[in-house]
């Protein structure tokens, strides 16, 4: 199936900054750069037939530039919003295949369907073209879509950012998040994962501990010392990290979702990128937890930054050391909503321990990452380079984590 859309506009403009980080990702993953891809299930409300459904997809394509938007070059990438095309529908879930970004449109689509009536809609995304907060606004009008109730509000443009980052307004806000990258880079180690060694094959190994002991031990810190669980869990993931590897400072790198402006809260692009968090290490977690929020808020606050800086800053601390600084450790709390403190007995939360579990759900040849922790409600993941940490220093690590965890809030 085939739909043709005919979109309001058109145009040209330089990658905003959260399309050039998450190029400069996908350009260090190849050929395993399909990690990026994720997707979106929609339920079709009422009895909607293949062409209404159709016509949906086609009005979500049309209002929503990104989606019907192209790399220009990959020497030197730009942005091309296309005004028309022709989309190919499947029925089924859509090929996860890593995408062709010079040709393929930015989205692919997949129905489901139960006669002559379809079910779900499986949208499958592009990173380029949007992050997860991004495809919630696409879920979002998709479903109005299809109810009938189209947004009346034009949705905003990625290339209408792009253009207001590279003017005045936007650099003031770069040239504040660049001192604080050059600042931390001074206090920094080179990187918080220095020792290579042989690895697994593939080297590329994730871990998942699902862990209802370690959700109520968060909660319940979280309620101790008026943080959020996000913040909780950000120093926690530091402060281990930090003892792993020996380090007085510890240094992560948050991925922020960048929406905190009111011109980027409804834009469908990738606005998420990471920001810098630093941490001093070996001190009572209670006590590095009160360092953790003022700290978290500044790491946030330098997430909206022009990769161009940052790329300047990295070159100048490395030059000046002689040896490439990176910490190559990152934390991505992808859960949409934070469930928020709340007390818990201790006798719960260890009782809770019986159930926790390992599993190993992913491995690959490539990963632009060493050490990088992802926060979903299925439980808390560790993906990690075996060359740098090996696969039972990343079993060691979860434990160790909920450990932690389980210690403060039962203390």
């Amino acid at each position: 199936m085939i739909v043709e859309f005919a979109g309001p506009d058109e145009g040209t403009a330089p990658l905003t900054w959260g399309q050039q980080a998450i190029w400069e990702a996908i350009l260090h993953t190849e050929p395993d750069d399909h990690y990026f891809n994720f997707d979106r299930v929609v339920k079709v409300p009422g009895d909607r037939s293949v062409p209404e459904v159709l016509a949906a997809v086609r009005a979500l394509v049309e209002r929503h530039g990104s989606l019907r938007t192209r790399l220009g070059a990959r020497r030197e990438p730009y942005q091309r919003l296309e005004r028309k095309g022709r989309l190919p529908v499947t029925f089924g879930a859509p090929a996860a295949t890593r995408f062709d970004y010079e040709r393929e449109w930015p989205l692919r689509v997949g129905l489901t369907t139960d006669g002559d009536k379809v079910t779900h809609v499986t949208l499958l995304f592009c990173h380029l073209a949007a992050d997860g907060a991004g495809a919630e606004v696409a879920v979002r009008d998709l479903r109005m879509l299809l109810l009938g109730r189209p947004p009346s509000a034009p949705a905003p443009r990625a290339l209408d950012l792009a253009l207001w980052q590279q003017g005045e307004q936007g650099r003031r806000v770069a040239t504040a998040a660049a001192a604080h990258w050059e600042r931390e880079h001074r206090r920094i180690a080179a990187t918080m994962f220095p020792t290579p060694a042989k690895g697994s094959d593939p080297p590329i190994w994730r871990a998942l501990l699902h862990s209802p002991a370690l959700d109520l031990a968060v909660r319940s810190i979280a309620a101790a010392h008026g943080a959020s669980t996000s913040t909780v869990l950000l120093a926690a993931v530091a402060e281990l990290a930090g003892r792993h590897t020996g380090q007085e400072i510890s240094s992560v790198l948050p991925i922020v979702s960048n929406r905190f402006r009111r011109d980027t809260m409804a834009v469908v692009s990738t606005l998420a990128m990471e920001g810098l968090f630093t941490l001093e290490v070996g001190r009572p977690f209670a006590e590095a937890l009160r360092a953790a929020g003022p700290a978290a808020l500044r790491a946030y606050r330098s997430a909206y930054h022009d990769p161009a800086d940052r790329a300047r800053i990295v070159r100048a601390e490395s030059a000046r050391r002689g040896e490439r600084v990176h910490p190559h450790c990152c934390f991505n709390d992808l859960r949409f909503a934070d469930p928020g403190p709340a007390a818990c007995e201790p006798d719960e939360i260890e009782k809770a321990r019986a159930q926790t579990t390992l599993t190993w759900p992913l491995s690959q040849d490539n990963l632009d990452c060493r050490f990088c922790v992802h926060v979903t409600t299925e439980g808390v993941s560790l993906t990690a380079d075996t060359r740098y940490l090996s696969r039972p220093d990343i079993e060691r690590y979860l434990l160790d984590l909920e450990s932690l965890l389980v210690e403060t809030a039962t203390a």
